[in-house]
């Protein structure tokens, strides 16, 4: 089991990135998967603002051709998105405060690990370094 994070999705949307290839691959492979694979809501809604936004790409997606890449994504019978629990008070609260280095961007990342931690999912597919922060996920860069 595993999250995909949002750049992997980009990269795997934009033609013109020099990680498109196998980021493109890697979720083709996914797709083919029997074991679970996960992304959050989060993640879903910030590829839609990413890719569609004209300050990040000369040649923007528009908002029905980012949700078709989505659903695609979402067609995938072992994919699943990961949801809060009602354990997702006690997770967060545990993660906010051991994790001191917390503030302003890294919440948004925080919101993926703690919903992963509260799954029990260790690794993530990801550029962000910033997940290394979380001692308690496996980030992995698809691209080395």
């Amino acid at each position: 089991m595993f999250v995909v994070d949002t750049n992997i999705f980009v990269y795997a949307a934009d033609k013109d990135s020099p990680f498109h290839a196998r980021c493109r691959e890697k979720i083709e492979e996914w797709r083919r998967l029997d074991s679970p694979w996960y992304a959050t809501w989060g993640i879903v809604y910030e590829f839609l603002r990413v890719i569609t936004h004209p300050r990040v790409f000369h040649h923007p997606w528009t908002a029905p051709q980012a949700w078709g890449f989505i659903e695609a994504i979402l067609a995938s019978p072992s994919f699943g998105l990961l949801v809060p629990s009602t354990r997702h008070i006690e997770v967060a609260a545990d993660v906010v405060k051991k994790s001191t280095f917390l503030r302003g961007n890294l919440l948004y990342d925080a919101q993926a690990a703690i919903l992963m931690r509260e799954h029990g999912i260790k690794r993530i597919y990801t550029r962000d370094t910033d997940f290394h922060r979380f001692l308690f996920l496996e980030p992995v860069d698809p691209t080395v």
